[in-house]
């Protein structure tokens, strides 16, 4: 669970009573909502943010506990240069917001001015090159401010996974495919994004411990049994489970969050099978895996899930125009697509372009659709986000999803001219809005393909 920590600030100037009594109403609607927040009630006797000498115990005690995004209510004006303070030293997402203020008494006395210190405060964090979250200035009541908490707390989720992504690469790419190379070192110099090299004999030694031990392979023959139609020999379907077992035990000895793997050839000719069922299997149990060793597309996967946060993602090519609508796509590959993206029951047999066992066939649900591509050239970096929706279109073999956009020429367009390829990140949500905000913490452009 994301964890926040909860700094509501004050100035001097105006109403503290006030500002205490917001303090403690905010806390309780974090309650209602679910969210988990460390609070500052015991660095002074009002447990707000306004005074210098308190930063360094806050700061101590929010990483202490491990928060992965700063929350800040402007209680009344607020004292701006401590909040930009207190963010610089911390350095996760921060949310900027205030409480709506309520009518002048019949004085003419304002007791908060809390709109009025979040222009001042949004002024201090720029000067301070901090970027920062705006909710927009409304009653802890009003359905603007749930929304605008919990799509926080998921950019937050995909800041902190961004942070700490390792991906198991298994095996280098097929020759073929210059289109998925990367650069390790920039990656790991930027991002802090760190591959784990695996030789496929390594992998293959895996598969034949997995096989020996049983237990696993056994469970998770059966698992396929009762969800898939099988389509493929017991011996090709014991190595097909052999082979997740295999992959998911290498990740967890590597501590990597996704795999990206080389699919073919050479796995084949020493394995008998395509890894796509296999990676279909841990993609349905939250390791992405996606193919072609497109690290880029691995790294994709994850931000779109951390963004998620409940739902599953499917690794597509980008294929060929819709026969009958223009703005049309189809989105496929050979079969490494979760259970849970399936419209109906799959099956695992034989890919489009290969003789060997191991693809999952099913059309995917349709319904509402984020598509999305970290990639880059020359040392620049961006994320592709846009929407999409899913369409009914011809039958075609492996894991696939006729789509719709918007315009789909400017598109095909944009994906040409780069930094992008033709592999894509889908998933049943738009997560572009979080996605899109999650861009100003990790140094990455958001390049959106719609309006």
């Amino acid at each position: 669970m994301i964890k926040l920590g909860y700094a509501p600030t004050r100035r001097s100037i105006f109403s503290a009573p006030d500002a205490i009594k917001y303090r403690g109403l905010t806390a309780k609607r974090l309650g209602e909502l679910g969210v988990s927040f460390v609070d500052i009630d015991d660095i002074n006797n009002e447990g707000l943010l306004y005074s210098d000498s308190d930063i360094p115990l806050i700061v101590a005690k929010f990483k202490k506990e491990g928060v992965a995004g700063l929350f800040v209510p402007h209680c009344n004006f607020g004292t701006e240069y401590c909040v930009a303070r207190l963010a610089k030293e911390l350095n996760v997402p921060v949310l900027l917001w205030g409480p709506r203020d309520e009518r002048p008494d019949e004085k003419g006395i304002r007791l908060r001015d809390s709109q009025c210190g979040l222009f001042a405060t949004g002024k201090v964090l720029r000067r301070f090159c901090i970027p920062f979250t705006y909710l927009e200035n409304c009653r802890l009541t009003d359905a603007v401010f749930e929304k605008g908490v919990k799509d926080f707390l998921a950019v937050c989720n995909v800041v902190k996974v961004f942070r700490s992504i390792r991906i198991l690469q298994l095996g280098p790419r097929p020759f073929d495919f210059w289109s998925t190379m990367c650069n390790e070192g920039e990656l790991l110099e930027k991002f802090n994004i760190q591959l784990s090299p695996v030789p496929l004999p390594e992998l293959t030694a895996e598969v034949k411990k997995a096989k020996a031990e049983k237990t696993e392979v056994a469970k998770t023959i059966e698992y396929c049994k009762k969800n898939f139609d099988i389509k493929v020999k017991d011996e090709e379907l014991e190595t097909i489970c052999a082979l997740k077992v295999a992959m998911k035990k290498l990740a967890s000895q590597y501590g990597c969050q996704a795999a990206a793997i080389q699919c073919w050839n050479a796995l084949q000719s020493e394995l008998g099978i395509m890894p796509c069922a296999a990676n279909a299997l841990l993609n349905e149990e939250g390791l992405p895996v996606v193919c072609e060793t497109d690290i880029h597309g691995a790294i994709t996967a994850l931000l779109v899930e951390a963004a998620a946060i409940d739902t599953r993602s499917f690794f597509a090519d980008w294929t060929v125009r819709h026969p009958d609508n223009d703005n049309g796509e189809l989105l496929q590959h050979c079969g490494p697509w979760p259970l849970s993206c399936a419209k109906d029951k799959p099956c695992i047999g034989y890919p489009l372009a290969f003789d060997h066992p191991g693809a999952v066939e099913a059309e995917a649900k349709h319904g509402e659709i984020t598509l999305a591509r970290f990639d880059g050239d020359n040392g620049e970096y961006s994320l592709l986000l846009g929407n999409a929706k899913g369409i009914d279109g011809p039958y075609t073999k492996g894991t696939y999803l006729w789509i719709e956009v918007k315009d789909w020429p400017a598109l095909e367009k944009k994906i040409v001219e780069g930094p992008y390829i033709h592999h894509c990140v889908g998933i049943h949500k738009n997560v572009v809005p979080i996605l899109q905000e999650a861009c100003k913490y990790i140094g990455v452009k958001a390049d959106l393909y719609d309006e």
